[in-house]
């Protein structure tokens, strides 16, 4: 839950910023495109152990996870652009319902076969050639926004208030300890790209925030008994919704100020 940033969070503070031609974004990205690929493989065996199914389960669901990320990958290298074929269309409506409807079809296998929905989806978005996912981001662009805000309004109501106080600590712990560790991430990735110090913080403020695979884990978790974690995910979330991309908008003075100018 504390692991993996947000990457809508993440992609919408870029593109918010104009930092989407900087040279330390693609070390951005990179991280990113990982964690979710990592996540693709984790939620099929978390599900398995939050149901307390043995061994053999969770084998069979890292199998599965495994071999729908590589299904994807190989659709994506061989046969991406007969997929872009298929869903294009010149009517904008078209290509948008075709999209949509074969996100919730491979949403839907991804369930019914014991992986996760989200996994499902993630797989189609990573199918796409990038001639089609230039013009699908477009479209797609106006409803990730109101389903993010309609996601986050439905785990604001399934959460009581008067929970978060008593283990804000522990959230605001976590959130300290696990924003150091994202700013870590982000320096050690972008001094590999052979970016500058600015660039390096830049990436580390730019991966703290946090968002919907931690609330989805922790939703698996309380629907699984563990209603404590509920609050506790709550609090670190909303800290780290709002600290990260506080902190990504003000790294640049903070580092100007406090960062000493290379001499020449």
């Amino acid at each position: 839950m504390t692991w993996i940033s947000s990457s809508g969070i993440v992609a919408q503070l870029l593109g918010d910023l104009g930092r989407l031609a900087n040279r330390e974004t693609p070390a951005v990205l990179s991280v990113l495109v990982l964690e979710d690929l990592a996540m693709a493989l984790f939620l099929p065996l978390l599900v398995v152990a939050l149901a307390g199914e043995g061994p053999a389960q969770a084998a069979g669901g890292i199998a599965l996870a495994v071999t729908a990320v590589l299904l994807a990958l190989f659709a994506a290298q061989r046969h991406g652009h007969r997929l872009g074929r298929i869903l294009s269309s010149r009517h904008d409506e078209q290509v948008l319902l075709r999209l949509v409807g074969l996100t919730l079809l491979v949403a839907g296998l991804a369930q019914a076969g014991g992986a996760s929905a989200a996994v499902g989806a993630f797989l189609v978005g990573i199918a796409l050639p990038a001639s089609f996912a230039d013009r699908a981001r477009d479209l797609l662009s106006p409803l990730r926004e109101v389903f993010a805000a309609t996601f986050f309004v439905a785990f604001g109501l399934s959460t009581d208030p008067g929970e978060i106080l008593p283990v804000l600590p522990a959230a605001l712990a976590l959130a300290v300890v696990t924003c150091a560790t994202k700013l870590g991430t982000g320096w050690f990735a972008a001094r590999r790209d052979g970016v500058a110090v600015p660039g390096r913080l830049r990436a580390g403020s730019a991966l703290v925030a946090r968002g919907e695979f931690s609330i989805v884990i922790a939703g698996l978790a309380v629907a699984a008994g563990h209603e404590s974690l509920g609050p506790v995910a709550t609090g670190y979330v909303l800290l780290l919704a709002v600290a990260g991309p506080v902190l990504t908008r003000f790294v640049d003075p903070l580092s100007a100020r406090f960062v000493p100018a290379p001499t020449r």
